[in-house]
């Protein structure tokens, strides 16, 4: 993986900059969830703007609030890519040109289009921006991905379909970088072909209307009668998550330049989860690849988070029948978030948490930050910013003290067992 340092002026073009490892990008739905996501080790983070983007019920970020996530994500060495990845209908392109100047001048590194307009834009306007290729393009052989560095690109975003050995053809033959997904969730159609959100609500999933019904629960019917018998459950037509922490080695002797996380709509809590553990597996291989062997902590970290039942995806083979979830899940998250901390007394070993899903003493709770460090205790005395003592801590947001039997650290998260 490792080569060249060198990076022309012209927005990208020519010798491209090759990283010494391979990227780890997390999705921010939120400018919370981006501080939290550089802050547990992410090299880059995409996030929505308010227009042209595919996540619509994301939180999405003002300009404002993205130069604040640039300026963050600079301070961690980490870059911001904004999401304009709708396929755009003749109305969706006005103010296209000045939206993607915007970007440019706010410090995003690069934007991820689908459209061929919105990347033949983005090239004229704003020559400082990267433009990397959606996923939403399905891009799935060699041949693609070299006419689209033809076409000046730096990084295609491969399609979920794509197989291992897709991929290392695709690096074999071509000179580019290779961004794939890694862990989150999985379309059911084919990657950027759905239209049964547009059949079923008229909500556009290529322009970012998606209302996810594929999650939906179903009847069966023949002839307009129902045929379900009695004690059937409706179905879902929904997949598995796909998870890759177990075969980091593959992926990074494949050649994949950047792994990708989805999840702008997920919580901090699962963006902490899942970014912590794949940093880990990322170091550790490649501080020594020949001695390097999978820790069960990075699995049973990913488990803490609420995740679907996993697999791995078309990486190794094409799923069956077996890779849909068709009833109830089999597995709920077994923690759920309770609190973020805003500060440590190391003096008093009092740390000042914020609430986000009721804990009171007594409870068992484990405390997490970056690197995995991790603890667990049973709360003790709980007092308000006042110090007025609390029986439980029952209100969003609040500000709790209480103390931990070990240092903490600021955006270290505490989460509490609910199995």
């Amino acid at each position: 993986m490792n080569g060249t340092i060198e990076r022309t002026a012209n927005g990208g073009k020519g010798k491209r900059y090759r990283l010494d490892k391979p990227e780890l990008l997390a999705p921010a739905g939120s400018l919370e969830k981006l501080k939290i996501a550089v802050h547990y080790g992410a090299d880059a983070v995409y996030i929505g703007g308010q227009k042209y983007g595919l996540r619509s019920n994301a939180d999405n970020f003002s300009f404002e609030e993205m130069r604040e996530g640039v300026e963050f994500a600079a301070r961690y060495g980490a870059k911001v890519f904004v999401a304009t990845n709708i396929y755009a209908h003749q109305e969706d392109l006005e103010g296209i040109e000045e939206y993607l100047r915007r970007l440019e001048e706010v410090g995003i590194s690069a934007i991820i289009a689908a459209d061929p307009i919105i990347v033949e834009t983005a090239m004229r306007v704003a020559p400082g921006l990267e433009v990397h290729l959606s996923t939403q393009q399905s891009t799935m052989n060699w041949q693609a991905v070299d006419y689209w560095k033809q076409e000046g690109l730096p990084r295609v975003v491969l399609a979920r379909e794509t197989s291992m050995e897709e991929i290392r053809e695709m690096k074999e033959r071509v000179d580019i970088e290779l961004e794939v997904f890694i862990h989150g969730a999985m379309c059911s159609s084919v990657s950027g072909r759905c239209v049964l959100s547009n059949h079923f609500t008229d909500r556009d999933s290529n322009r970012g209307g998606c209302c996810q019904s594929c999650r939906w629960k179903y009847d069966l019917h023949e002839g307009g009668v129902s045929v379900m018998e009695e004690g059937d459950n409706p179905f879902t037509m929904g997949s598995k998550d796909l998870c890759m922490i177990k075969h980091v080695p593959d992926l990074i002797e494949a050649g994949v330049d950047s792994f990708k996380i989805e999840g702008r709509m997920k919580s901090i809590h699962y963006v902490a989860s899942v970014v912590n553990a794949y940093r880990q597996a990322i170091d550790s291989y490649m501080a020594d690849p020949q001695r390097y062997e999978l820790n069960p902590a990075w699995v049973e970290e990913i488990g803490k988070a609420a995740n679907r039942p996993l697999n791995t995806g078309f990486f190794y083979s094409t799923p069956g029948a077996e890779e849909h979830i068709y009833e109830a899940e089999e597995k709920p998250a077994p923690y759920d978030f309770a609190a973020l901390v805003l500060d440590y007394d190391e003096s008093t070993g009092i740390a000042t948490v914020q609430q986000r899903s009721p804990f009171r003493p007594g409870m068992e709770v484990e405390f997490f930050g970056p690197g995995g460090r991790s603890f667990k205790q049973k709360l003790g005395e709980l007092t308000d910013e006042q110090g007025n003592p609390l029986d439980a801590a029952r209100h969003p947001l609040q500000a709790i003290k209480l103390r931990t039997d070990h240092p903490v650290e600021r955006l270290d998260l505490m989460r509490k067992r609910i199995m």
